[in-house]
């Protein structure tokens, strides 16, 4: 039965993104209409995790609406239009920019119907906003069936009603007559009254306390609009975003900007090792301890990382230090959202961090740059890896390392728990890409995590994994581990590079490592539930130690021999 519905839920998945593809090449679609109805089932059909309740018509999915709304732009459930952009100059008018609070992207109120969204990060980017909305329709049109009397008239219940009154302001409430009203909205969306009154704490905030009652009445509100046709919902695609979209045109800029910096810095000879992780471990590894006058005597201290997560003057102080002491930031102005740092270690002073003891020698450059997002991945790393030229004269990159590290679900564990791939297998197709990982599940022995090998999964969103799924890549032969996003992208491209095009040399070596924010196939520790707070600080840095002992190794003094 479950490889059956996992056969199943591959298939929608796969018709799901041809779908979406061609509803972008279209130009423009109404939710309510043909296409979106596909795009609907087919999002049904799957039934994600993270979407909870989704199918249950006559329960509203509150963790989904958080996990969803944290990701689109605040009043999205106010508008109609939705036109999703490329970067087409709307920061030059006076449009305030809204971002997310889950998403760096830029997006704009046009007027009281239209929200534009602009899309930076390549296809994966539009599939996850286009999924999100999808789910979002979903649960406004199963709180407008809940709110209003399905005739002619669609007359409001006595419930909607007063949930009108909470959101029009006209009436001063009191707590008491705040709490029948948070009733009437846990009798209408189908909760209890305290998983509303835990919603409603969760959703307000000081300067909007009733922003839940806002999202239900406005979702309501734009959904009947729509059914009775005096203001359907539409989604257009712009002509520029889709002239854009898969000719690597921020990408190239960004790589180019970083080539830049290296040649600038007369750094572009040196042997390269690249990281793609968070902007902070690598630096913290390196300078935290010298710029807060700690002394390393006892190896890791994972207490001063979560200290330094937890307050900002802290990171202030480490980053001050880190460019005194000559590292390099690049402030991503290209569109593609990626920093990065660049690090000289023959300027960098090991003594007093937990490399030591480690007799390093070399004149390596460490470029740590900032998580790309699902496709983007290999767009960011084949511009990255290409020969550059400068000044008439062609530069080869001189790549010693490329190291992936990021957050994953996992299968086989828990939260926090550390992931080793031997090799990512692309979902919804045989594309696979075995690597020899010289990271180790050796590496990861500690008392208090857990760390697994074997393979892993690039999905094409994690919006859209469901348990049957996923237990079959991980109770098959399949073996799987966890699943992520970029890691077959990154891999593509390092192959390409390294063994077909030969812009870098073969002899690189690769690490792989990925902790666990959440697990999709335990209640409770989806995505959606929220994140892992200060419990990703070791498995985060337990990683960072060991890509940076690899590095360092490989250019350690050589010792002569005794005559």
């Amino acid at each position: 039965m479950t490889n059956s519905r996992a056969r199943e839920t591959t298939e929608a998945i796969e018709r799901l993104y041809i779908s979406m593809r061609h509803l972008f090449y279209r130009g423009f679609f109404k939710p309510a209409g043909v296409s979106g109805e596909t795009i609907r089932s087919l999002l049904k059909t799957i039934n994600p995790e993270i979407y909870g309740s989704m199918n249950v018509p006559s329960k509203l999915e509150l963790n989904g609406l958080m996990y969803v709304l944290d990701r689109l732009p605040e009043g999205i459930e106010e508008c109609a239009f939705i036109h999703l952009t490329s970067d087409e100059g709307f920061d030059k008018g006076s449009f305030e920019p809204i971002v997310p609070k889950k998403r760096r992207r830029n997006c704009y109120r046009i007027d009281e119907h239209q929200m534009n969204i602009e899309v930076l990060l390549g296809r994966s980017e539009i599939y996850d906003i286009l999924t999100h909305l999808t789910f979002l329709f979903i649960e406004a049109d199963k709180v407008r069936n809940l709110a209003f009397i399905q005739d002619e008239n669609w007359k409001p219940t006595r419930a909607f009603k007063i949930i009108e009154e909470v959101v029009k302001g006209e009436k001063k409430f009191s707590r008491k007559e705040k709490e029948v009203a948070l009733i009437h909205l846990s009798s209408l969306i189908g909760r209890t009254f305290d998983e509303t009154l835990n919603a409603y704490n969760t959703f307000g905030e000081d300067s909007n306390p009733d922003r839940l009652f806002k999202i239900i009445y406005n979702l309501a509100k734009v959904s009947l609009e729509d059914a009775k046709q005096t203001r359907e919902r539409e989604i257009h695609f712009s002509a520029i975003l889709k002239e854009r979209v898969g000719h690597h045109y921020f990408g190239e800029k960004w790589a180019h900007k970083v080539k830049e910096v290296l040649y600038e810095n007369d750094l572009h000879m040196r042997p390269l090792h690249i990281i793609s992780a968070n902007m902070h471990s690598v630096k913290n590894m390196l300078y935290a301890n010298e710029a807060l006058k700690k002394k390393d005597d006892k190896g890791v201290d994972y207490r001063l990382y979560g200290e330094i997560s937890d307050k900002k003057e802290l990171r202030d102080k480490v980053s001050k230090y880190a460019l005194e002491q000559g590292m390099v930031y690049i402030n991503d102005k290209s569109g593609s959202n990626i920093d990065v740092q660049i690090i000289d270690l023959s300027k960098t002073e090991l003594k007093n961090t937990p490399f030591q003891d480690i007799k390093f020698g070399g004149d390596d450059v460490i470029m740590v740059f900032d998580y790309a997002f699902g496709e983007q991945a290999f767009e960011v790393m084949d511009e990255l890896l290409r020969p550059f030229e400068h000044k008439g004269e062609v530069y080869m990159m001189k790549v010693k390392s490329v190291s992936i590290m990021g957050k994953a679900g996992i299968l086989a564990g828990g939260k926090g728990d550390i992931m080793i791939p031997t090799s990512h297998i692309f979902e919804g197709t045989a594309d696979n890409y075995p690597f020899e990982n010289a990271l180790k599940l050796e590496d990861f022995k500690d008392d208090e995590l857990q760390a697994f090998e074997g393979p892993m999964i690039t999905v094409l969103g994690t919006s859209l994994q469901n348990r049957d799924i996923l237990s079959y890549f991980m109770n098959t032969s399949w073996k799987a581990i966890g699943l992520e996003m970029e890691g077959a992208h990154y891999q593509k491209a390092i192959q390409v590079a390294s063994k077909i095009r030969h812009h870098i040399t073969p002899d690189l070596f690769v690490m792989y490592a990925y902790y666990a924010s959440d697990n999709p196939l335990e209640t409770g520790s989806t995505l959606s539930s929220g994140g892992l707070g200060l419990t990703g600080v070791k498995p985060t840095y337990l990683i960072t130690l060991r890509i940076l002992e690899k590095i360092l190794q490989s250019g350690k003094k050589e010792i002569p021999a005794k005559k």
